[in-house]
């Protein structure tokens, strides 16, 4: 089973490049399931019923998200409503929504965590405890977990506890892809950073210029999209049905 995870889709510029070119990348390498990470895939930040529809509608199976999942209030509805649209387990309880989903292939079923780190971003439950507890509750062979985390030190150690226990661990967040994509000892598939769905020419997405103000002066500045040639960042596991382990892993730029 070949399962594909795209990066942090970053603004309707973002979303527009992915269903430009996503259909194809499917056919060429035989995807049976698309996930990303949804969170900024609306102008501004967050995310909204239209870029989700949007999303799902390119041929998105399941959205993951992470530190910017309420953002808009618009989409809190939507959170306990889509079954494929997930946000942080570790979330407490009480939000909209849920951490985790099963997709049914027909052959067999896919399981898909979406954490959030806890190192330099919000106070939440431990993403490890988070974990334990619901591949103890029950998910199938096949489970991928996006942790959306900022620190790589966390990510990696997070791949390794799970290591053997989960299909493969990917991290979201930095937007920025790393390239130490690997099948782990017991056969988790890993990467610290998917990367990004968005403009080439920018930071995180954003204009430079408004980033380096920022960055130079510590006044407010309004962000803004950046625009010109984009680029999708995405990773696709090759998984074996029969053991759920990853045989194989392979990290790629769509320009």
């Amino acid at each position: 089973m070949n399962i594909l995870a795209i990066g942090d889709v970053v603004g309707s510029i973002g979303c527009r490049f992915l269903r430009a070119h996503l259909p194809q990348l499917k056919k060429v390498k035989g995807v049976d399931l698309v996930i990303a990470n949804g969170e900024n895939s609306a102008d501004g930040n967050g995310l909204t019923p239209v870029s989700v529809q949007f999303l799902f509608d390119s041929g998105v199976d399941v959205i993951t998200a992470g530190n910017h999942s309420f953002r808009r209030k618009e989409s809190y509805e939507l959170y306990d409503s889509r079954e494929c649209l997930l946000r942080p387990a570790n979330f407490p309880s009480c939000v909209p929504g849920r951490g985790a989903c099963v997709v049914d292939m027909g052959r067999t079923q896919v399981g898909v965590i979406n954490l959030m780190g806890t190192v330099y971003m919000d106070s939440l439950d431990s993403p490890f405890d988070t974990a334990d507890r619901l591949l103890a509750d029950g998910m199938p062979k096949i489970t991928l977990i996006d942790l959306h985390a900022e620190a790589t030190g966390e990510k990696r150690s997070f791949g390794y506890y799970l290591d053997g226990r989960v299909s493969a661990v990917f991290g979201t967040h930095t937007h920025v892809q790393t390239a130490d994509e690997c099948v782990l000892p017991q056969g988790t598939g890993y990467i610290t950073d998917l990367g990004m769905t968005g403009p080439v020419q920018s930071v995180l997405g954003v204009k430079p210029e408004l980033v380096i103000e920022k960055m130079r002066t510590k006044m407010p500045v309004r962000f803004a999209l950046a625009d010109g040639d984009c680029k999708m960042e995405c990773t696709l596991f090759q998984i074996d049905e029969k053991t759920g382990k990853t045989v194989s892993v392979e990290r790629m730029q769509i320009q």
